[in-house]
């Protein structure tokens, strides 16, 4: 018996969480395309109905103009993330004297949840309190900005919000690759009269491909599924000119009452989230086995 208990208990004590997560997790997301295949409203029905949900999901214009906002606020958060990350961990690398306090600071924006960002910039941005009327207060009248209350400018609050938010992580990813790079190929490098602005452009940055590739990954995933920085900052106003996919199924799930539609929405975010992860889930496979 007590061998028997060697032999499997690692299977015993993994077994509840396996169980949990095939539960909880895979078996809810089966439940959730079933339901998208069914003209639930109010109350679940398991009757199916081809792509009944996916037609009125196509067809909404509340739902285009998510999917819009989320190739915007994807396309700028990412990017910009990405590069100002890379220029801050470039900055750090040359081994400054204040390295440990500016790195705390960067970091820093890390540490509060995202409802705080959201809020924190709400204030920011408000017209009657924030940054507007400060500059007013300084003297400049015709100071204006209003984005967070402009149905065409507020989806670039919440990128502003994101990248505070997020900036600094990425910098911590790229500064440890940095970090990482043979000391003695840059020495090489300077010993050739290579510039060093050539050292990092050809050599440095190059070599740190699969860390962009994770950054790149990480910071996708943060943009499909973004809904507490939206709910905070704009409450995916004004009118639904700051809807995301997620926040457009949480209206549809629990303000419209319409469990199909949210289930779609479920659905067509997680196609998206596959669609970025799945090609690199096979390049490092890929490359592993070669």
């Amino acid at each position: 018996m007590s061998k028997w208990l060697q032999d499997n208990m690692p299977k015993i004590v993994l077994a509840p969480s396996f169980i949990a997560v095939m539960i909880f997790v895979y078996g809810f997301i089966g439940w959730t395309a079933w339901v998208s295949l069914t003209r639930s409203r109010l109350m679940p029905r398991y009757e199916l109905d081809s792509f009944i949900q996916y037609e009125r999901l196509a067809a909404s214009p509340r739902f285009e103009t998510a999917m819009v906002n989320l190739f915007i606020f994807g396309s700028l958060f990412i990017i910009i993330a990405m590069v100002l990350g890379l220029l801050l961990a470039i900055l750090l690398d040359q081994k400054i004297r204040t390295e440990g306090a500016i790195r705390t600071i960067y970091l820093y924006p890390m540490a509060l949840s995202m409802i705080v960002t959201g809020t924190a910039w709400k204030w920011i941005l408000n017209p009657g309190l924030g940054l507007e009327a400060m500059v007013r207060g300084w003297g400049f009248e015709e100071f204006r900005f209003d984005w967070l209350v402009d149905p065409d400018m507020a989806i670039y609050t919440i990128v502003i919000a994101a990248i505070w938010q997020s900036s600094g992580f990425v910098m911590a990813l790229f500064l440890a690759g940095l970090r990482s790079v043979d000391g003695e190929i840059i020495k090489a490098a300077q010993v050739d009269g290579i510039p060093h602005w050539r050292v990092y452009t050809a050599i440095i940055i190059p070599s740190m491909a699969p860390i962009f590739l994770s950054a790149f990954i990480v910071l996708a995933h943060l943009a499909i599924k973004s809904f507490d920085l939206v709910i905070a900052l704009t409450g995916g106003g004004p009118g639904y000119a700051t809807d995301l996919p997620a926040t457009y199924m949480y209206a549809m799930a629990f303000s419209r009452g319409d469990i199909g539609q949210a289930a779609s929405s479920a659905m067509v975010m997680m196609l998206v989230v596959f669609a970025i992860v799945v090609p690199y889930l096979y390049s490092e496979l890929r490359t592993k086995d070669g």
